[in-house]
């Protein structure tokens, strides 16, 4: 199957040999063809499987192919995105695949100044990608209207409602034309996204590609049990024990993933955090150097993570496990694409079990459990043996089971080179 095959016009189909695309994906192959022949479509798939391309290239082309039959002005094709690092995603696409079609698109988010933003609007669009916060204010301020709207797209939409946006996009939806053509994509269908869904769509087309909230078969999972304490030095064992070209390190709050950062450039690791206390600018420095691999690691919160996509991508470090398990799969979804394979690893603390266990419940096979050696975690099975093994020294782990106190060996009064000694996060 080729792109000519999903009769794509010859500049777009260009355009995606430039970018080195000569075959569609599951969710490319399923969904253009429907988009194209005027449907609304509910697609399902995990991410890193080319939705944008799926819903960018039908907007493209129809917009293209109805230049000449316009009537109006105004915004002809509205994205919706949850984050600003997706929704600046989405728009270099549009970028990518239009070339020579001069059909004009822009990006608008929050965190920056309005002015630049409202002066392109001024000029006139056909395409705006937007998060739901900006779009709204904007429209608000009246420098947006949405009565043109012929496509609307709703991008991530699982991760819309995580993120407590479904206020906002009621507000949105009313102001749309009542004709008009939506996709709705997703990775995950909880009930909240089930209403929602059918609120928007008329008769969809419902695609689905892969199991729902499966990892790709390439991603090589394991998971060590480790006291919560101990996170810290074994983080460093990792980086020490496995080839790592570039990782994603997961962090559940902002808080933890600047503590993470400072320690890996302590010990020589280039690494920088993205999350929401972030300004715009350092956001997007930060993923342009991961990019470009001039920075190793990216320490990220699950919602700074939407819309980091890097090629080669191989770790996917899960510093502390997600409560929601499909937040698991999504995270380890940003290695082992396009065909390459990959690895995940995960930490688990004590406290951290129960997430584990949903985790497991969730996939086709519970995660590989290993073990690094010196570091001891007592195991959530009675039957799992525990090893007496010797001390280590500190930052590399502290067993749990401890020595005798007369057996004890003589505490180091300093820290020691190590920059994990003691410390507490």
């Amino acid at each position: 199957m080729t792109f000519e095959n999903l009769n794509i016009i010859a500049p777009i189909t260009q355009a995606l040999k430039q970018k080195g695309y000569e075959e569609p994906t599951p969710i490319q192959e399923k969904a253009i063809p429907h988009l194209l022949k005027g449907s609304d479509v509910f697609g399902t798939a995990q991410t890193g499987t080319g939705k944008t391309a799926a819903f960018a290239i039908p907007i493209l082309q129809k917009l293209y192919a109805g230049q000449a039959d316009r009537k109006t002005a105004g915004i002809r094709a509205l994205v919706l995105a949850p984050t600003r690092e997706l929704a600046i995603q989405i728009s270099e696409s549009f970028t990518d695949y239009s070339k020579g079609l001069k059909l004009r698109h822009m990006v608008i988010y929050g965190g920056v100044s309005q002015n630049p933003q409202t002066a392109t609007l001024r000029k006139g669009i056909d395409i705006l990608i937007a998060t739901p916060g900006r779009l709204l204010d904007l429209m608000n301020q009246g420098f947006v209207r949405l009565d043109s709207v012929e496509f609307f797209i709703l991008d991530e939409a699982d991760r819309m409602l995580d993120m407590g946006f479904a206020p906002d996009i009621k507000r949105i939806i009313a102001k749309l034309p009542a004709r008009r053509q939506t996709g709705f994509f997703t990775a995950t269908i909880p009930n909240e996204i089930r209403a929602l869904a059918d609120s928007l769509l008329h008769n969809p087309v419902m695609i689905h590609v892969a199991p729902l909230s499966a990892p790709a078969e390439s991603v090589n999972q394991s998971v060590y049990y480790v006291e919560k304490a101990d996170k810290r030095a074994m983080l460093q064992q990792v980086f020490e024990s496995e080839e790592i070209e570039t990782a994603l390190i997961f962090t559940r709050t902002k808080h933890g993933a600047d503590k993470v950062t400072r320690e890996l450039i302590k010990i020589g690791i280039s690494a920088v955090a993205i999350h929401g206390n972030k300004s715009q600018m350092a956001r997007q420095k930060a993923l342009q150097g991961f990019k470009n691999r001039t920075i190793k690691v990216l320490v990220a919160t699950d919602i700074a993570s939407r819309g980091i996509d890097v090629d080669k991508l191989s770790h996917v470090i899960n510093f502390e496990l997600p409560e929601v398990p499909e937040t698991y799969v999504h995270r380890i979804g940003r290695t082992a694409r396009a065909g390459e394979s990959g690895t995940a690893i995960s930490f688990c603390a004590a406290e951290e079990r129960g997430s584990l266990k949903d985790i497991n419940k969730l996939l086709p096979q519970s995660i590989e459990v290993k073990r690094m050696p010196g570091f001891i975690a007592s195991q959530p099975s009675a039957a799992v043996e525990v090893e007496e093994k010797p001390r280590r020294p500190f930052g590399q782990g502290r067993p749990t089971q401890r020595p005798s106190a007369q057996n004890r060996p003589a505490r180091p009064t300093t820290a020691g080179s190590n920059p994990f000694h003691r410390k507490r996060w």
